[in-house]
């Protein structure tokens, strides 16, 4: 499996024969390598309904024909402008035939605006674990520190960890030094910083100071699980 940090919270995932793309934000974010037209997703995954997570997923999706997995009625919203779309909720699993999904908490809040201005609702925001050939990553989302990040840890082998640390909107450094020491993952990566100058933050300062094994991850680098 091979995992790539396009900058932000953009993942991508390459499975044996799957493309798979976590809160696609390429349009706009400034941190991006890649530009949206090359982007081919087989699976789109959402967090939650904000701006600089759901993305460019409509318009990669009309294109690819990807399916998007996301929370229940962001689901329902991405459906109803004809998109394939798989709708979970937090707590829930479903083995897809390319890997398996489990939503798990993120303290947060989730709204997709659209181009007029309109604030559609979008249910309850959310992290995510994602397993297949037999690696799993957690995707915390854009969330706080909560105590249950303890029990992802504990009840799941989890190889990386993306936390975010920008602050303000989510967890800080601080927070998430505890979080990553929580989930106790083979490898943490942050993530959600410096995109805009209200989350600006040093990332290898963060990563000298964790008692887990961490790593800075810049636009476009790839890892090999």
């Amino acid at each position: 499996m091979k995992v790539t940090y396009h900058g932000h919270s953009v993942i991508e995932i390459q499975t044996e024969k799957h493309n798979i793309w976590i809160d696609p934000f390429i349009s706009g974010n400034k941190l991006c390598d890649v530009e949206a037209d090359q982007v081919n997703p087989d699976v789109i995954l959402l967090t939650h309904g904000h701006g600089d997570h759901v993305g460019d997923t409509f318009e990669i999706a009309k294109r690819t024909n990807a399916l998007v997995v996301a929370p229940n009625e962001l689901a329902n919203y991405i459906a109803s402008k004809g998109i394939d779309s798989h709708p979970m909720h937090i707590g829930g699993g479903y083995q897809f035939e390319w890997g398996y999904v489990k939503l798990t908490q993120a303290f947060h809040g989730s709204s997709y605006t659209e181009e007029d201005g309109t604030i559609i609702y979008t249910g309850m925001p959310a992290g995510l674990l994602f397993t297949a050939e037999g690696k799993t990553i957690y995707h915390a989302g854009d969330t706080a520190l909560f105590s249950d990040m303890k029990l992802i840890g504990e009840r799941n082998k989890v190889d990386v960890a993306f936390l975010p640390i920008g602050d303000n909107f989510t967890m800080g450094p601080e927070d998430a030094l505890t979080a990553a020491e929580w989930i106790n993952a083979g490898l943490t990566v942050p993530i959600h910083y410096n995109t805009f100058p209200i989350i600006k933050q040093d990332p290898n300062d963060f990563v000298s100071r964790l008692n887990v094994k961490g790593k800075v991850m810049e636009p476009g680098e790839a890892l090999e699980l």
